[in-house]
């Protein structure tokens, strides 16, 4: 583990870029960039087309740790270069932006009213490539659907049990029960998630540390307990579907928890952006989500 950028995660102000669009969600960010599925053939020309996304946004004098702590990318990013630098290289070596990887292989089905991860047989292999790509820590998801108990107890037991794994591989994982926006009890799903997150955390032992990634809570300041606790590097917020100026709004009533937007960060930047327009709308983005992860 690379002791400075532990520093950064757990001490510096800041948020967390996520530009982690997988195969799945990569045409739907395409598309929100100006680009339409009509316009490449193929995953290759698509993930072409978005890391070429990417490399504008991380490029751009905007996008800098004065502002930004870490940045999480998708395995093709990892794997595509920055200006001659594998990308996370030139984000550690040129910006000081600690890098994240995707680990997680997409949702199963639903059942007992949340999404379980895909089983994921080669996560050691892809760990390891993490390590030869100077990757810090990793970001897996699952979702939450309802306040089915059972459901978000098998949640948090398969995000711990891999956490722990990736632990194994000497980095640090982003846990992620994400509690979807849209849920009638989100709030009761929340108070549940928050006791069983406690309970795996207290069993974790002084040298385990983890990160975690959950939607903006219903009730104010609701994850206090999660963000002070001495397993915890730092509590992250993905805007789950809220605009950014809703998302950022709602951040500001939770002291202690950051910003990991993926399309909040990226509203409003657009292919056919001038330089200048592209930096100006990305560099007031930035601004803004920063602003709201200080409170």
């Amino acid at each position: 583990m690379n002791k400075e950028q532990f520093d950064i995660m757990k001490n510096r102000k800041g948020f967390i870029a996520a530009l982690d669009q997988s195969g799945g969600s990569t045409p739907k960010a395409l598309a929100l960039y100006g680009i339409s599925e009509d316009s490449y053939n193929g995953e290759e020309e698509m993930f072409t087309l978005v890391h070429e996304m990417r490399s504008r946004i991380v490029t751009s004098p905007a996008f800098s740790s004065e502002h930004i702590l870490g940045a999480i990318l998708f395995e093709q990013t990892m794997d595509r270069k920055v200006d001659g630098l594998y990308t996370a290289d030139y984000l550690w070596e040129k910006k000081r932006i600690v890098p994240f990887l995707k680990v997680d292989k997409g949702l199963d089905a639903e059942a007992d009213g949340v999404q379980l991860m895909k089983p994921n047989p080669d996560l050691d292999t892809l760990l390891a490539h993490a390590n030869e790509r100077h990757i810090f820590g990793t970001k897996m998801r699952s979702v939450i659907k309802s306040a089915n108990r059972e459901g978000i107890k098998k949640v948090v037991a398969q995000q711990f049990e891999v956490g722990k794994q990736i632990i194994a591989a000497g980095l640090i994982p982003i846990i992620e029960p994400e509690v979807d926006i849209h849920s009638a009890d989100k709030a009761e799903s929340e108070a549940i998630l928050k006791e069983e997150l406690l309970l795996a955390l207290d069993a974790l032992n002084p040298d385990q540390f983890v990160m975690l990634k959950i939607s903006i809570p219903s009730v104010a300041d609701f994850y206090k307990e999660l963000i002070a606790h001495p397993q915890v590097v730092r509590v992250v917020a993905l805007s789950g579907g809220y605009s950014r100026e809703e998302a950022n709004e709602k951040l500001t009533h939770n002291p202690g928890l950051i910003a990991s937007f993926s399309r909040a960060l990226s509203e409003g930047l657009s292919a056919g952006l001038t330089d200048d327009e592209f930096r100006t709308t990305l560099a007031e983005s930035i601004q803004s989500i920063y602003d709201a992860s200080i409170v």
